[in-house]
């Protein structure tokens, strides 16, 4: 079946276009059932043909940015939806995975990242508070730790971000490069320079995409 790990960045990224987005092979598990909610939630429509194990997704209106602790507590990759939120509409609400502290997951460093790129971050109630008014921009960003879900998220709100964006010390999971396949299709820009590099040009005009996540 389909990788967890692999749809549910994927499923988050869709968050970047208003065009039409199928997703075929998607696992019926509870966190990607969790994560179309979240997306449902914020405004996406939807359609999850669990039969067929493919859900369909059109960005038809503006998408709320407040992503809630109800559905995040249960889903530690719903912090996945803070980079395209904010890369595209330059503010974001979002619960911290599972109400967890700062620091006892290393949300930290998305968070570090995304101020590098001109977002300011505060963290109140168990909430991520992000802004960027002038939208984020494209800088050099080097992880201090390898971090799946960092290295995903900052790749996915880069693709949004003005001008270039080097990221080095990125995971390698097998999981990324199916986000990048992705990215790809539906006409983000992103090049592999090295073994955990990665260069993202930002790209605002995206497309329509029909896409078969990776195997588990």
């Amino acid at each position: 079946s389909g990788s967890k790990n692999a749809t549910l960045p994927i499923l988050a990224s869709t968050i970047l276009t208003n065009k039409k987005i199928t997703i075929k092979n998607v696992p019926l598990v509870k966190d990607v059932e969790t994560m179309a909610k979240l997306l449902s939630t914020i405004g996406s429509t939807v359609n999850f043909n669990k039969k067929e194990k493919k859900i369909e997704i059109h960005n038809k209106k503006l998408l709320k940015t407040y992503a809630p602790y109800h559905l995040l507590k249960t889903m530690r990759a719903g912090v996945l939806v803070l980079g395209p939120l904010l890369a595209k509409y330059k503010t974001a609400k979002v619960s911290l995975p599972g109400g967890c502290a700062i620091g006892s997951r290393p949300v930290n460093l998305h968070l570090d990242a995304l101020k590098k790129m001109g977002a300011k971050i505060k963290i109140k109630d168990g909430y991520i508070f992000a802004s960027a008014k002038k939208g984020l921009r494209g800088c050099r960003i080097k992880f201090p730790k390898i971090s799946v879900g960092a290295t995903e998220n900052i790749i996915i709100a880069a693709c949004f971000a003005k001008g270039k964006t080097k990221l080095r010390n990125c995971a390698l999971e097998p999981e990324i490069n199916d986000l990048i396949d992705f990215l790809k299709k539906i006409g983000c820009k992103i090049k592999r320079v090295g073994k955990r590099s990665i260069n993202i040009f930002g790209e605002k005009k995206l497309k329509s995409a029909v896409h078969k996540i990776i195997p588990d």
